[in-house]
């Protein structure tokens, strides 16, 4: 009888081993890109960021080293049913251990809790909330790009430094253009501004002119567009309609992308002040990136700073994966490890990952340049400022995350 417990305690002993063993050595990772890849936001994340997660996969050198690496893709739509959805079926289903991009704010947040509940990892390069890092912060959840406490601080804070001390805000109706809306409202009341008003817009709505007219009536210097995408763009075309700009008004793009300032060109967009954390024409790095990310899309664009958030936050977790060596699958614990690991990639340069999640690394305040300025093909910013990584995003004595110890 003791030699038959005997042999049932050390089968059950080897079993375990060779089941840890096989954890230990499981170098197979699914990878969705979660964006939206039809509708207003699909230039600047879109089938461009689904090019930015190959390129990091090739990029990485995993497959060399043993490693199996899939990329998938879906469209959300912008519905945060659907991304939900989605995050289930892929993380249930097709066993997805990492999701990338999630544009969009309303979705990004939704989905967070499908991540953490499923114990798997997003890596969010395209949603702007700052909520992503402070009240609805996860272990599972990596903010990598921006963020629109980061966006408030930069932009409308020099605005407000430079005389717009009137603000009108024209929002986006969701959990984005909220809060964008909230958090430049707080920084323009903490500079000796004030705001006098502001109106909400469908989201992918065509015609803003009641929307512009409110704004224009308002007599504001400063109209904050807290919007995004094709959103932004047809803002600023029809605002040029009702000579807002050349009546005195100035825009303030809270959030704009180098594929919003292709789409205007130039003689429109030209002297927009906005933030932006990734330019493809900042170093000899970001231009060797952006020269084969844009040899590989059928428009030839250059990469927008959530594509390159994408490609780098891709890298980082790659880094993660190999000091574990294997198992993929406890997202909690990779995300750990990302936050232990200092960052340093070839497109925002060495950083970290705070214990909200949030990524750290310098913000840019751009202005778009004019006609005659620019030198040639997607030369279309000049650095005006910049924002060390310590200054840009929200300081953790504010943070209401509950990961963070006070």
């Amino acid at each position: 009888m003791r030699n038959r417990i005997a042999s049932l305690l050390l089968g059950t002993a080897l079993a375990l081993g060779a089941s840890a063993t096989a954890m230990a050595q499981d170098k197979a990772v699914k990878i969705g890109v979660l964006t939206d890849l039809s509708g207003l936001y699909a230039d600047l994340g879109g089938p461009g960021a689904v090019v930015a997660a190959q390129m990091a996969v090739e990029d990485s050198g995993m497959a060399a080293k043993g490693w199996k690496l899939d990329v998938i893709s879906a469209d959300h739509q912008n519905k945060p049913d659907i991304g939900t959805s989605i995050a289930r079926q892929w993380i249930d289903v097709d066993k997805v251990d990492v999701l990338m991009d999630v544009l969009n704010s309303g979705v990004a947040l939704a989905v967070n809790n499908v991540v953490r509940e499923k114990n798997a990892v997003m890596i969010n390069s395209g949603a702007a909330t700052s909520d992503l890092t402070n009240a609805q912060c996860s272990p599972n959840t990596v903010h990598w790009t921006y963020d629109t406490y980061m966006l408030a601080h930069s932009t409308g804070q020099a605005l407000v430094k430079a005389g717009g001390d009137t603000w009108f805000f024209l929002t986006a109706d969701y959990a984005f253009g909220h809060a964008l809306e909230r958090d430049t409202a707080a920084v323009v009341v903490a500079a000796g501004g004030k705001v006098i008003g502001s109106v909400k817009h469908p989201l992918n709505t065509a015609d803003f002119s009641s929307f512009l007219l409110q704004a224009q009536a308002s007599k504001a210097k400063i109209i904050g567009m807290a919007n995004g995408g094709g959103d932004t763009t047809n803002t600023i075309k029809q605002a040029a309609e009702f000579g807002i700009v050349s009546g005195g008004q100035k825009l303030a793009g809270l959030l704009l992308f180098l594929s919003d300032v292709h789409s205007l060109g130039l003689k429109v967009a030209q002297g927009l002040n906005f933030t932006e954390t990734f330019y493809w024409d900042l170093n000899d790095q970001t231009r060797a990136f952006s020269k084969r990310f844009a040899e590989r899309m059928k428009s030839k664009a250059m990469p927008t700073m959530v594509q390159a958030g994408v490609y780098a936050g891709l890298l980082h977790y790659f880094k993660a994966l190999e000091a574990i060596g294997g198992n993929p699958h406890d997202g909690a614990k990779v995300v750990a490890k990302m936050k232990e690991l200092p960052t340093d990639d070839p497109l925002f340069g060495k950083g970290t990952i705070r214990a909200d999640g949030r990524k750290l690394h310098p913000a840019y305040l751009f202005e778009v340049k004019s006609p005659a300025e620019s030198k040639g093909p997607w030369d279309y910013y000049k650095l005006v400022g910049t924002t060390s990584a310590d200054q840009a995003f929200r300081p953790l004595s504010e943070s209401a995350c509950p990961l963070v110890k006070k």
